[in-house]
């Protein structure tokens, strides 16, 4: 049997999320709404799934698979990059008490997370994207935000890490492994267990994340994809 962590966003979007896709895909074949994410994902990768993505690409923007091995490039698409990413998970993840100084963000601070995200490259992060979950923050006296992390993906019993990122000015003290550990223990307090994606090669946050109590589960393809 398939492990729903091999096509993260298909088991996502079929489930917990499923009100969060964009309409078409003929159940094949599915997508985030735009303004969240640029995430797509097939049932499997046969003929007819693959088919099936043309019709949720946009005439002017891109979309991103996420899947355990080589993911196909769909017919009447164009690949523009593809990327290996580790997938790590916290089995067993003991959660901790809420530290000082992180808020949880809300709807005022939408502007501030996507300056953020836009100055550190955190991964897709778009105007609807704080939809996914509460995210939580660390600001600086003056209110501005330092440092955020929230959830995206949700799978029976999982939800991903996600969206860690700090301002360049900010870095070295200890920001990411504070709202990391935050947001794995918000998700363990439900009873449910934290997984994450790093893209490969960054040594330093895959190290914070094994710090933590993240452990690798598998190599994933990540695959950019336009219209053809």
């Amino acid at each position: 049997m398939t492990n729903p962590l091999d096509r993260p966003i298909w088991h996502a979007l079929a489930g917990r999320q499923a009100r969060f896709a964009a309409a078409g895909g003929g159940g094949l074949a599915r997508c985030f709404v735009a303004e969240m994410s640029p995430f797509v994902a097939c049932r499997d990768d046969g003929d007819a799934a693959l088919a099936a993505v043309a019709g949720l690409v946009p005439d002017d923007g891109e979309l991103v698979f996420l899947q355990r091995g080589a993911a196909p490039v769909p017919p009447g698409t164009i690949e523009v990059e593809r990327l290996v990413a580790v997938q790590m998970v916290a089995a067993g993840f003991a959660p901790t008490k809420p530290p000082t100084g992180v808020v949880a963000l809300g709807a005022d601070d939408g502007p501030a997370m996507l300056a953020l995200a836009a100055l550190a490259q955190p991964g897709p992060f778009r105007r609807r994207t704080p939809d996914f979950s509460q995210f939580w923050g660390v600001k600086d006296g003056a209110g501005a935000l330092l440092a955020m992390a929230g959830e995206r993906l949700k799978l029976a019993g999982m939800s991903e890490v996600s969206g860690v990122c700090t301002d360049p000015g900010a870095r070295g003290r200890g920001l990411a492994a504070l709202l990391s550990r935050h947001v794995a223990s918000e998700i363990a307090r439900r009873g449910e267990t934290p997984f994450l994606h790093a893209r490969a090669g960054n040594d330093g946050a895959i190290r914070l994340y094994q710090r933590l109590g993240f452990r690798w589960r598998c190599d994933v393809s990540a695959l950019v994809v336009r219209r053809g």
